[in-house]
Protein backbone atom coordinates (compact mmCIF):
# COMPACT_ATOMS: atom_id res chain seq x y z
CA UNK A 1 0.00 0.00 0.00
CA UNK A 2 1.56 3.89 -0.78
CA UNK A 3 -0.18 6.50 1.15
CA UNK A 4 0.80 10.09 0.34
CA UNK A 5 1.17 12.65 3.16
CA UNK A 6 0.95 16.04 1.76
CA UNK A 7 0.85 19.79 1.82
CA UNK A 8 -1.90 21.70 -0.11
CA UNK A 9 -1.19 25.79 0.11
CA UNK A 10 2.19 25.51 -2.46
CA UNK A 11 2.32 22.13 -2.84
CA UNK A 12 -0.62 20.99 -4.35
CA UNK A 13 -2.43 24.12 -4.59
CA UNK A 14 -1.18 27.26 -6.88
CA UNK A 15 0.47 29.25 -4.33
CA UNK A 16 -1.19 32.61 -4.96
CA UNK A 17 -4.35 30.86 -6.93
CA UNK A 18 -5.09 27.86 -4.71
CA UNK A 19 -6.32 26.37 -7.74
CA UNK A 20 -5.20 22.63 -9.03
CA UNK A 21 -7.23 22.15 -12.25
CA UNK A 22 -4.01 21.12 -14.29
CA UNK A 23 -3.79 17.75 -12.03
CA UNK A 24 -6.86 17.11 -10.82
CA UNK A 25 -7.43 14.15 -13.44
CA UNK A 26 -4.05 12.91 -12.26
CA UNK A 27 -4.54 12.68 -8.64
CA UNK A 28 -7.75 10.74 -9.59
CA UNK A 29 -5.89 8.46 -11.53
CA UNK A 30 -3.72 8.25 -8.55
CA UNK A 31 -6.65 7.06 -6.12
CA UNK A 32 -8.51 4.59 -8.78
CA UNK A 33 -5.06 2.82 -8.56
CA UNK A 34 -5.44 2.54 -5.48
CA UNK A 35 -2.85 5.22 -3.35
CA UNK A 36 -4.35 6.64 -0.61
CA UNK A 37 -4.08 10.57 -0.43
CA UNK A 38 -3.93 12.01 2.92
CA UNK A 39 -3.65 16.03 3.21
CA UNK A 40 -1.90 17.41 6.18
CA UNK A 41 -1.97 20.82 5.98
CA UNK A 42 -2.34 24.05 8.11
CA UNK A 43 -5.86 24.70 6.15
CA UNK A 44 -9.14 24.54 8.21
CA UNK A 45 -10.88 21.33 8.43
CA UNK A 46 -13.69 23.38 6.38
CA UNK A 47 -11.06 24.52 3.98
CA UNK A 48 -10.20 20.42 3.18
CA UNK A 49 -13.78 19.34 2.83
CA UNK A 50 -14.35 22.11 0.10
CA UNK A 51 -11.24 20.86 -1.34
CA UNK A 52 -12.62 17.16 -1.04
CA UNK A 53 -15.55 18.62 -2.97
CA UNK A 54 -13.44 20.64 -6.18
CA UNK A 55 -11.65 16.97 -6.44
CA UNK A 56 -14.76 15.36 -6.25
CA UNK A 57 -13.58 12.57 -3.96
CA UNK A 58 -13.76 12.58 -0.29
CA UNK A 59 -10.44 12.02 0.67
CA UNK A 60 -9.13 11.65 4.73
CA UNK A 61 -7.66 14.10 6.05
CA UNK A 62 -5.20 15.99 9.02
CA UNK A 63 -6.18 19.60 9.29
CA UNK A 64 -4.60 22.73 11.33
CA UNK A 65 -0.96 21.65 11.52
CA UNK A 66 -2.00 18.39 13.05
CA UNK A 67 -4.84 19.09 15.39
CA UNK A 68 -7.80 17.39 13.86
CA UNK A 69 -7.55 13.36 12.22
CA UNK A 70 -10.32 13.18 9.87
CA UNK A 71 -12.27 10.29 8.14
CA UNK A 72 -10.26 7.69 8.19
CA UNK A 73 -13.19 5.51 8.32
CA UNK A 74 -13.51 6.48 4.48
CA UNK A 75 -10.07 3.62 4.42
CA UNK A 76 -11.26 1.03 6.67
CA UNK A 77 -14.91 1.51 8.06
CA UNK A 78 -13.31 0.28 11.01
CA UNK A 79 -11.18 3.05 11.55
CA UNK A 80 -12.16 6.11 13.54
CA UNK A 81 -13.69 9.14 11.74
CA UNK A 82 -12.33 11.90 14.10
CA UNK A 83 -9.33 11.79 16.32
CA UNK A 84 -8.71 15.14 18.12
CA UNK A 85 -5.72 15.47 19.20
CA UNK A 86 -5.45 19.30 20.33
CA UNK A 87 -6.94 21.48 23.32
CA UNK A 88 -9.61 23.97 21.84
CA UNK A 89 -8.11 27.27 21.12
CA UNK A 90 -9.46 28.84 23.84
CA UNK A 91 -7.09 26.71 26.47
CA UNK A 92 -4.43 27.56 23.79
CA UNK A 93 -5.35 31.68 24.43
CA UNK A 94 -5.58 31.14 28.14
CA UNK A 95 -2.29 29.67 28.66
CA UNK A 96 -0.69 32.51 26.31
CA UNK A 97 -1.84 35.00 28.29
CA UNK A 98 -0.85 33.90 31.41
CA UNK A 99 2.63 32.43 30.99
CA UNK A 100 3.87 34.98 28.05
CA UNK A 101 5.01 37.78 29.50
CA UNK A 102 3.52 41.17 27.84
CA UNK A 103 5.89 42.35 26.39
CA UNK A 104 6.34 39.50 24.00
CA UNK A 105 2.61 39.32 23.79
CA UNK A 106 2.48 42.42 22.50
CA UNK A 107 4.93 41.27 19.74
CA UNK A 108 2.40 39.08 18.64
CA UNK A 109 -0.26 40.37 16.46
CA UNK A 110 -3.85 38.35 16.36
CA UNK A 111 -4.88 37.94 12.28
CA UNK A 112 -8.63 37.46 14.14
CA UNK A 113 -8.12 40.62 15.33
CA UNK A 114 -7.47 42.35 12.40
CA UNK A 115 -9.31 44.41 9.74
CA UNK A 116 -11.10 42.61 6.95
CA UNK A 117 -8.46 44.14 4.15
CA UNK A 118 -5.41 43.66 6.20
CA UNK A 119 -6.52 39.47 6.31
CA UNK A 120 -7.28 39.55 2.70
CA UNK A 121 -3.97 40.63 1.85
CA UNK A 122 -2.32 38.20 4.42
CA UNK A 123 -4.09 34.81 3.32
CA UNK A 124 -5.04 36.02 0.01
CA UNK A 125 -8.09 35.18 0.27
CA UNK A 126 -11.56 37.11 -0.16
CA UNK A 127 -15.40 36.54 0.90
CA UNK A 128 -16.62 32.66 1.91
CA UNK A 129 -12.97 31.57 1.72
CA UNK A 130 -11.66 33.99 4.13
CA UNK A 131 -13.90 33.01 6.29
CA UNK A 132 -13.32 29.33 6.54
CA UNK A 133 -9.29 30.13 6.89
CA UNK A 134 -10.54 32.29 10.54
CA UNK A 135 -12.46 28.95 10.76
CA UNK A 136 -10.15 28.01 13.72
CA UNK A 137 -10.93 25.49 16.46
CA UNK A 138 -7.19 24.23 17.74
CA UNK A 139 -4.87 26.97 16.15
CA UNK A 140 -4.44 30.88 16.02
CA UNK A 141 -2.83 32.33 13.39
CA UNK A 142 -0.90 36.03 13.97
CA UNK A 143 2.32 37.47 12.76
CA UNK A 144 5.50 38.26 14.90
CA UNK A 145 7.14 41.54 14.79
CA UNK A 146 10.35 41.20 17.07
CA UNK A 147 13.73 40.24 17.18
CA UNK A 148 15.26 36.64 16.60
CA UNK A 149 16.25 36.97 19.92
CA UNK A 150 12.65 37.57 21.38
CA UNK A 151 11.11 35.10 19.09
CA UNK A 152 13.55 32.21 20.39
CA UNK A 153 12.88 33.62 23.93
CA UNK A 154 8.72 33.04 23.18
CA UNK A 155 9.23 29.58 21.68
CA UNK A 156 11.10 28.71 25.20
CA UNK A 157 7.88 29.79 26.54
CA UNK A 158 5.41 28.05 24.84
CA UNK A 159 7.44 25.10 24.55
CA UNK A 160 7.77 25.03 28.70
CA UNK A 161 3.83 24.83 28.40
CA UNK A 162 3.41 22.60 26.03
CA UNK A 163 2.49 24.87 23.38
CA UNK A 164 4.05 25.21 19.53
CA UNK A 165 4.78 27.80 17.41
CA UNK A 166 4.61 26.20 13.99
CA UNK A 167 6.08 28.75 11.32
CA UNK A 168 3.87 27.89 7.44
CA UNK A 169 4.23 30.30 4.15
CA UNK A 170 2.43 33.64 5.05
CA UNK A 171 1.71 32.80 9.00
CA UNK A 172 2.74 31.39 12.21
CA UNK A 173 0.42 29.46 14.35
CA UNK A 174 0.02 29.19 17.91
CA UNK A 175 -0.65 25.38 18.54
CA UNK A 176 -0.92 22.57 21.07
CA UNK A 177 1.81 20.35 21.50
CA UNK A 178 1.39 18.54 17.98
CA UNK A 179 2.63 18.75 14.70
CA UNK A 180 2.41 17.20 10.76
CA UNK A 181 5.03 14.46 11.80
CA UNK A 182 2.96 13.13 15.12
CA UNK A 183 -0.40 13.12 12.92
CA UNK A 184 1.25 11.24 10.48
CA UNK A 185 2.61 8.84 12.67
CA UNK A 186 -0.84 8.48 14.45
CA UNK A 187 -2.19 7.77 10.82
CA UNK A 188 0.66 5.07 10.11
CA UNK A 189 -0.18 3.24 12.98
CA UNK A 190 -3.55 2.54 12.95
CA UNK A 191 -3.20 1.42 9.00
CA UNK A 192 -1.09 -0.74 10.44
CA UNK A 193 -3.58 -2.60 12.47
CA UNK A 194 -4.83 -3.80 8.88
CA UNK A 195 -1.86 -3.55 6.14
CA UNK A 196 1.83 -3.87 7.52
CA UNK A 197 2.93 -3.37 3.95
CA UNK A 198 3.38 0.50 3.78
CA UNK A 199 5.25 2.86 2.01
CA UNK A 200 4.62 6.40 2.84
CA UNK A 201 5.66 9.29 0.65
CA UNK A 202 5.33 13.30 2.01
CA UNK A 203 5.36 16.35 -0.24
CA UNK A 204 5.67 19.65 2.08
CA UNK A 205 7.39 22.95 0.53
CA UNK A 206 7.92 25.08 3.63
CA UNK A 207 9.19 24.57 6.69
CA UNK A 208 6.57 22.92 8.89
CA UNK A 209 6.69 20.23 6.35
CA UNK A 210 9.91 19.19 6.96
CA UNK A 211 10.07 16.96 9.58
CA UNK A 212 6.98 15.48 7.98
CA UNK A 213 9.14 15.17 4.92
CA UNK A 214 11.78 13.49 6.17
CA UNK A 215 10.06 11.26 8.48
CA UNK A 216 8.70 9.26 4.94
CA UNK A 217 9.91 6.69 2.79
CA UNK A 218 10.36 9.02 0.48
CA UNK A 219 10.35 12.57 1.12
CA UNK A 220 9.37 15.10 -1.80
CA UNK A 221 9.89 18.59 -1.78
CA UNK A 222 7.98 21.34 -3.95
CA UNK A 223 9.81 24.16 -5.58
CA UNK A 224 9.61 27.27 -3.13
CA UNK A 225 12.24 30.16 -3.69
CA UNK A 226 12.36 30.39 -0.05
CA UNK A 227 14.70 27.87 0.47
CA UNK A 228 18.24 26.62 -0.57
CA UNK A 229 18.32 22.70 -1.27
CA UNK A 230 21.88 22.69 -0.22
CA UNK A 231 20.68 23.96 3.21
CA UNK A 232 18.16 20.76 3.40
CA UNK A 233 19.66 17.72 5.23
CA UNK A 234 17.41 15.22 4.07
CA UNK A 235 18.34 12.22 2.71
CA UNK A 236 17.37 10.64 -0.97
CA UNK A 237 15.40 13.90 -1.34
CA UNK A 238 13.53 14.39 -4.71
CA UNK A 239 12.68 17.87 -5.45
CA UNK A 240 10.83 19.84 -8.55
CA UNK A 241 12.05 22.76 -10.16
CA UNK A 242 8.78 23.56 -10.88
CA UNK A 243 6.27 25.00 -8.44
CA UNK A 244 2.62 23.97 -7.86
CA UNK A 245 0.58 22.80 -9.01
CA UNK A 246 2.45 20.69 -11.89
CA UNK A 247 5.92 20.30 -9.27
CA UNK A 248 3.47 18.25 -6.99
CA UNK A 249 2.88 15.44 -9.90
CA UNK A 250 6.46 15.50 -10.92
CA UNK A 251 7.78 14.95 -7.52
CA UNK A 252 4.76 12.04 -7.13
CA UNK A 253 5.80 10.60 -10.36
CA UNK A 254 9.51 10.28 -9.28
CA UNK A 255 8.35 9.02 -6.30
CA UNK A 256 6.60 5.97 -7.59
CA UNK A 257 9.19 5.48 -10.01
CA UNK A 258 11.15 5.06 -7.36
CA UNK A 259 8.96 2.69 -5.15
CA UNK A 260 8.33 0.99 -8.68
CA UNK A 261 4.69 1.87 -8.46
CA UNK A 262 2.94 2.00 -11.90
CA UNK A 263 -0.54 3.83 -12.30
Amino acid sequence: MVVIFTDLDGSLLHRDTFKFDSIKDYIKSLIDSGIIIIPNSSKTGVEIEKFNEELGIELPFISENGSLIQGLNLINRNFPNKIILSRQKEELIKIFDTKVPEKLRNKCFLISKMDKKKQEEIFGQKGDQLKDVLNRNYTLPFLFYGEKTEKNKLLKILNSNSLTLQEGGRVSNLCDNVNKIKSMNRVIKIIKKTEQKIKTIAVGDNYNDLDMIKNSDVPCLVFNDQFKLDQINIDNLIFSNQPSPEGWADVIKKALAKLNYNV
